[in-house]
């Protein structure tokens, strides 16, 4: 694929292990302006979601603490994690068959790690301390007044900004209004709360200023996943050899047999994980497509045609081969939308009322007069809409009856759960068997919402 060495480090290391810091220089381009618009979306959607409401309730919540997860204004409680795990695993499956297809498109364009540092805090950074030569030759110079005030500038500028997206990530965890409070009320009454924003904070600082592009290249397990994904079929950000070998520096008079590619190291210098995309397919890269607009200028330059560095697959490269929809496209994808048919009637089919009743532990049945017997049960309840509900529960036999303990009527509040405890009272006559089972109808004002089921202990036949 190059007349380059096989490579077996990565390029933020060298020989010794020791870092090699990154001084990438700012692209500038087609791909890069489409890019900027997609993140200007993409900040204007992570910025505003945790305040839109819909019916008094946030449009987005993961509220580990309390258990209690909203996405697209429909309320998850514990009791329905089945439902998340699921959507969970169709993401990962989805993820799956969008890198078997696409490469690493998700990486460079949807990321947040790759949008926030490209984005926000190097476009920052540029502005204190300049592209990438200048920021270069102010690493290398001595500590004076320019260095020390560019330098703090651009640290405190990026912890602020940090503890700007903390508040963000802390307002999708416990809810706009909870981090209101956070903010205006006394430090005292919201300690915790405090402690956790600096440490987000402080996490998010220490990645965009000082691990950077090592997040994609060491932490991040998608990254990883890429090896065993991408086939010669995938579409990534490539060097077409074909056209661009063998290189040769550009001269106007020089009229020898030479590839494209005039060796110009401009993919090199703009790359922000630093590999050369001319060496093939490499781990550290995240297709952020910056070498195809330093190419293309350079193509353009010279006056050669553009798309020496473009996104296509290997087999595209080599045999001049379109995108096929190959056989393990196809058993993925098909996973995923039994996986999506699945969860959509999980959803369509999930009750607003949902329950779990447990007979009293260390009881059996009791004797009721002469001719009845009953056991013990108390039902926990969640309600799962914004409205208050009282529920009414009912025997669905007719032979036997619920006698609640108590208030006759349970009282769910919007959002909240509730409880009771209640007989099951059946005629002896009813008992054929050690164990039996039953189904107790949940009502609201005599419309039945759901049904639960429960097993009735009787005497050894």
């Amino acid at each position: 694929m190059s007349n380059s060495t096989f490579r077996d480090t990565i390029a933020t290391v060298d020989k010794q292990g020791k870092r090699n810091w990154i001084f990438a220089k700012q692209p500038k381009g087609r791909w890069y302006n489409i890019r900027s618009w997609v993140s200007l979306f993409y900040f204007s959607v992570f910025f505003s979601l945790p305040f839109i409401s819909i019916n008094g309730r946030p449009l987005f919540l993961l509220n580990v603490i309390e258990g209690k997860f909203i996405l697209f204004g429909a309320i998850f409680w514990p009791q329905d994690f089945f439902i998340f795990g699921l959507a969970m695993l169709a993401f990962i499956i989805f993820i799956v068959v969008f890198t078997m297809a696409f490469g690493r498109l998700f990486c460079g364009w949807m990321c947040p790690q790759t949008i926030f540092m490209e984005m926000l805090f190097r476009r920052l950074e540029y502005w204190i301390e300049g592209d990438a030569a200048a920021q270069r030759m102010l690493q290398q110079s001595p500590w004076n007044t320019n260095k020390i005030i560019r330098k703090t500038g651009k640290h405190l500028a990026f912890y602020a900004l940090s503890f700007l997206i903390a508040n963000m990530f802390l307002a999708y965890i416990i809810g706009a209004k909870a981090l209101g409070r956070i903010i205006t009320e006394p430090l005292s009454a919201h300690t915790g709360g405090f402690i956790a924003l600096l440490v987000f904070s402080g996490v998010f600082y220490g990645v965009f200023a000082f691990m950077r592009e090592q997040i994609c290249t060491i932490v991040c397990p998608y990254g990883r996943l890429q090896g065993v994904l991408l086939d010669k079929n995938s579409i990534l950000v490539a060097y077409d050899y074909e056209r661009g070998e063998p290189r040769a520096k550009f001269r106007k008079t020089d009229t020898s047999a030479h590839g494209d590619c005039i060796d110009c190291m401009q993919c090199v210098k703009v790359c922000p994980t630093g590999i050369d995309i001319r060496n093939g397919t490499q781990l550290e890269c995240v297709n952020c497509t910056a070498c195809i607009d330093a190419c293309d200028f350079m193509m353009e330059q010279t006056g050669r045609a553009k798309g020496l560095i473009r996104y296509a697959s290997e087999n595209g490269i080599a045999q001049k081969q379109p995108l096929r929809f190959t056989t393990r496209l196809k058993v993925y994808s098909t996973i995923l939308a039994l996986l999506l048919i699945v969860i959509t009637f999980m959803l369509g089919s999930r009750k607003p009322v949902s329950g779990t009743i447990m007979r009293t532990a260390g009881m059996l049945y009791q004797e009721q007069g002469t001719d009845s017997l009953s056991n013990l049960y108390r039902i926990k309840l969640v309600n799962k809409t914004t409205k208050d509900i009282p529920i009414e529960l009912k025997l669905e036999d007719e032979n036997g009856i619920v006698s609640m303990i108590g208030n006759p009527v349970i009282h769910v509040k919007a959002e909240g759960q509730g409880e009771g405890t209640f007989f099951i009272v059946l005629p002896k006559t009813r008992v054929h068997q050690r164990k039996s089972t039953f189904y107790i109808g949940l009502y609201e004002h005599n419309e039945r919402i759901t049904r639960l089921r429960t097993t009735f202990l009787g005497p050894v036949q």
